[in-house]
């Protein structure tokens, strides 16, 4: 038995309209094999199309290498200053007509290097490098890599080396590469701050971060990687704030270095352009308080812990309102944060989304006598 109360009355109504009377266009036609454009902070797919193609990921590959690099940095097992012994398979002259950090066999490196020659420079043998720094062969990063992918939700991604050099059965798509974009900014924060690095020097030889658009003055741009390959053609995944709202776009097989930022430029400018990020709910926000039976206190607030956030076209009228469903009468003990039902948010009516409500507070059981009278009140 589930117990709706409306908290319209309690809480608000929201109608807001933004931009009023701005008309949206229908995104622009993107020439590439398969592109996605999303709000990191909802999820909400502004445009896309093929964007579970089956792809060759190219480059687009060091963005897990860099992704489980900044997970091992977080967890402790690995330092940024830690010194990396550079093996014959690490060695740059195995990658003669591809990017490298052009590191040497025999010398040491640190990870701090390595990982902005990855991450900037896109050296294929900074990756082999880290890959055997972290798990002591390339093939045993590998599995971490594709374990990685699992955990994330990348159903359709198998990588087959850490760098992203064409081979058998490595395969993405716009949609996985979009959700692994979304992990580096939201799980590896530091890491992710590398991505807007336009330069990068080592051993006297300096390299400038491929990804074009950090340098076009009309995008406020932070990441994040290029990838080419004959196979895989030109792609570019981007991501940068405009007023609030963070978009990630992942255009994947154009035809040339210059088309995939003018793509990806297209995408990004009708995102920010036509939508807007708005916080409905702040995290942790009380939402109300509902009454608790045979408890020390008589109330409980409610409130969801993530917030709610919507991505609206600009221009729409749009009226906000939320209910909320308790999945059973509030008897204490209520541990603090405890799920006691859901949050559902309608758009003109309409149930668009559901969110985990929970307890702001723990509330103890009250004495025998007080516990016994609320239970004769309840029963009637």
């Amino acid at each position: 038995m589930f117990y709706r109360v409306s908290l319209i009355h309690v809480l608000f109504v929201l109608s807001f309209t933004v931009s009023a009377g701005q008309v949206v266009p229908n995104p622009p036609l993107i020439s590439a094999k398969g592109h996605i454009l999303v709000d990191y902070d909802t999820g909400f797919v502004i445009s896309e199309n093929n964007s579970d193609i089956l792809m060759a990921p190219a480059s687009l590959t060091k963005m897990m290498t860099s992704y489980v690099i900044g997970k091992q940095i977080l967890l402790g097992n690995i330092s940024l200053d830690d010194k990396v012994l550079i093996s014959e398979k690490a060695w740059a002259k195995n990658f003669p007509d591809s990017s490298k950090m052009f590191i040497r066999v025999g010398t040491e490196v640190t990870v701090r290097d390595l990982n902005q020659g990855i991450i900037i420079a896109s050296g294929n043998d900074a990756c082999v490098a880290m890959a055997e720094h972290i798990a002591g062969s390339e093939d045993a990063f590998v599995v971490m890599m594709n374990e990685t992918a699992q955990q994330l939700g990348m159903f359709d991604t198998v990588f087959v080396n850490s760098h992203g050099l064409d081979a058998d059965g490595q395969m993405t798509t716009p949609l996985d590469i979009s959700i692994l974009a979304s992990a580096l900014i939201r799980d590896t924060p530091q890491e992710y701050l590398i991505y807007k690095q336009k330069v990068f020097t080592y051993n006297n030889i300096k390299q400038y971060n491929r990804n074009s658009l950090l340098w076009d003055k009309h995008l406020v741009l932070d990441g994040l990687k290029t990838g080419y390959t004959k196979k895989a053609g030109y792609s570019l995944v981007s991501s940068g704030l405009d007023d609030g709202m963070r978009l990630i776009s992942v255009v994947m097989g154009t035809e040339s270095k210059p088309s995939r930022s003018v793509e990806s430029r297209k995408l990004l400018k009708y995102g920010f352009r036509n939508y807007i990020s708005k916080e409905l709910i702040k995290p942790g926000q009380s939402l109300s308080q509902n009454k608790v039976w045979k408890g020390l206190t008589d109330t409980v607030r409610l409130a969801v812990l993530d917030g709610v956030t919507k991505t609206i076209r600009k221009g729409a009228d749009v009226t906000f309102s939320i209910e909320i469903e308790l999945n059973k009468e509030l008897v204490a003990p209520i541990r603090l944060h405890e799920r006691l039902g859901y949050l559902f948010v309608k758009i003109d009516g309409i149930e668009v989304s559901k969110h985990p409500l929970v307890s702001l507070d723990g509330i103890e059981e009250a004495g025998f006598f007080a516990r016994m009278l609320d239970g004769l009140l309840m029963s009637y």
